[in-house]
């Protein structure tokens, strides 16, 4: 039966070794290795017991591949051969730690980006730069840290400075645009897309020809950009859009929409913007280019709008109630009839000064904008009665000096309370009213983008000064917000909880026995089963 023995060299190491009895005599079976600290004697020791156990095992029980030392052999005294003195230095020693990296996260990222299609730019650096943004946003300089802390090579500081001047100038955000729609057309759906714009500002004193100062969403007064959002019903990005900070939020929609269609050939899509982009110019523009829209309307026109309604019905209405109608494009249109109680049926070719109009009415949006109608109102009375001070306060008006309650704007707001408006240039036999309201519902992906964009990945350009840079910096926020949307898509976490899931994960290259490996983190079901969906998607499409 063999088992383990160890001898003392001449050398003073520890032979390890394999031996057994064959016949009444000791026969040593296999030489393990030689031992010089009591790390390298465990692992050893360790290393016979796995082979007794499994005779076929060639590795030891980390994945080091056992470096066997080359013995020499000097004559002794007595004639026989001996090992001689070892050199010193001639062996490494105790095994070290020589470095930990997030490999685990770094490699996963890498494999969403390359599933996406994004391998087709061809820039390893801008892969690198793009995977650090989604796991730890910083400035270009401390990205070094970043990729370094994540396990791959690192790139100097004017390397990185050339890939994004490299990215701008070879139109990588044209081939990144290309890629999401491939992969959306593939998983998703692109026949209804959604659009938004937000505003990024610059801690900067003075404008320039991209950073100027103009409505603020966050209520600043720095010079700022405007950037424009275009998605997919599930909020993957398709094109990203960047205007002077001075640039009216209603005219970004129809550039970045033909830019969309112009790029991808299309002819026919639907798209969905809030009420921000109502605007009769941009409803023409977009009809007129053969683009089907969905917008929300405003509650002011609701008076309008449900005129009939209001006539016949009254103010009652019921949850969850749909008046399928329409919405004069200017006030000098009369085509909705008061006079007749069924409401009209929009057809293009008769109604050519009107849209089609869709109001939808909601008990819980009832009770949500009479509670903010109170509070308007309450506020209203203190200004009115001077417990309060105010500039502008809805529901006050100033008449000869004086000022009082405007009840019958306040009136109109309560009629409105509950309705929420959608305009539309798309048939009710093409798509149904409830189809309408359920397309406009989907507006809340393009914002959980863009919160994703302003939080996670930080996509405020506080570093970049001249527009090459800002835009550089936008396309690799935009490929990282397309890595980070798929990522969760994938497993079903918020990106920043997946990277605090993964991120500790830390693979160790260790120097033991001659050489150098490294080793791979434990992982538990749960981790295990996040990595399995990040890199073995179920709905990944055939390629």
């Amino acid at each position: 039966m063999a088992y383990l023995r160890r001898v003392r060299t001449t050398s003073g190491a520890t032979a390890v070794q394999i031996a057994e009895y064959c016949g009444g005599r000791e026969q040593v079976v296999e030489h393990v290795g030689s031992a010089h600290t009591e790390a390298e004697l465990g692992v050893l020791v360790e290393r016979g017991r796995q082979l007794l156990a499994n005779r076929g095992q060639g590795v030891l029980d980390f994945e080091v591949d056992p470096s066997y030392r080359v013995v020499h052999l000097v004559p002794a005294p007595c004639g026989v051969l001996v090992e001689a003195p070892p050199v010193p230095g001639g062996h490494d020693g105790a095994g070290r730690v020589v470095g930990t990296a997030s490999r685990v996260l770094f490699d996963a990222l890498g494999a969403v980006f390359g599933d996406l299609g994004f391998d087709a730019v061809g820039d390893q650096v801008f892969a690198d730069l793009v995977v650090a943004r989604i796991v730890e946003p910083t400035s270009l300089a401390d990205t070094a840290r970043v990729l370094a802390d994540l396990g791959c090579e690192v790139p100097s500081y004017s390397t990185m400075a050339r890939t994004l001047r490299r990215a701008q100038a070879r139109g990588y955000r044209d081939q990144v645009a290309a890629a999401c729609f491939a992969h959306s057309l593939a998983c998703k759906d692109v026949s209804l897309v959604l659009y938004d714009v937000t505003t990024l500002y610059f801690e900067a004193e003075k404008e320039d020809g991209l950073r100027k100062v103009g409505y603020s969403k966050e209520r600043r007064v720095d010079p700022q950009i405007l950037v424009g959002l275009l998605v997919d019903r599930g909020g993957f990005p398709l094109e990203i859009g960047c205007f002077p900070g001075n640039h009216a939020e209603t005219k970004t929609v129809v550039p970045i929409v033909k830019q969309f269609a112009a790029r991808h050939h299309l002819d026919h899509m639907v798209v969905v913007a809030d009420a921000g982009m109502l605007s009769k110019k941009n409803l023409e523009e977009l009809d007129e280019a053969g683009l089907c829209f969905v917008v929300g309307s405003k509650a002011t026109k609701s008076p309008i709008d449900l005129a009939s309604h209001f006539r016949w019905h009254g103010e009652a209405f019921t949850d969850g109630q749909v008046i399928d109608t329409i919405t004069p494009k200017d006030s000098r249109v009369r085509d909705n009839d008061v006079n007749v109680k069924a409401e009209p049926v929009w057809d293009p070719s008769v109604h050519t000064g009107s849209w089609r109009a869709v109001w939808a009415y909601s008990r819980k949006r009832w009770v949500r904008d009479n509670k903010t109608l109170n509070i308007q109102e309450e506020r209203a009375r203190d200004v009115v009665e001077g417990t309060k001070t105010a500039k502008t306060t809805r529901f006050v008006t100033t008449s000869k000096g004086q000022r009082k309650v405007d009840t019958t704007s306040l009136a109109r707001a309560r009629r409105a309370a509950g309705l929420k408006g959608y305009v539309t240039n798309i048939t009710a036999a093409t798509m149904p009213a409830a189809e309408v309201v359920a397309a406009y519902h989907d507006l809340w992906h393009v914002e959980q983008s863009f919160r994703m964009s302003k939080t996670d990945l930080a996509a405020r350009p506080m570093f970049a000064r001249r527009r090459e840079a800002i835009e550089a910096h936008l396309t690799i926020a935009f490929t990282a917000l397309a890595v980070a949307r798929e990522a969760q898509d994938r497993t079903g976490l918020a990106i920043g909880n997946l990277v605090r899931q993964l991120r500790p994960l830390r693979s160790a290259t260790i120097a033991i026995n001659g050489t150098t490996q490294t080793l791979p983190p434990a992982l538990d079901p749960e981790r295990q089963a996040i990595l399995n969906a990040l890199t073995h998607p179920l709905n990944q499409p055939d390629q």
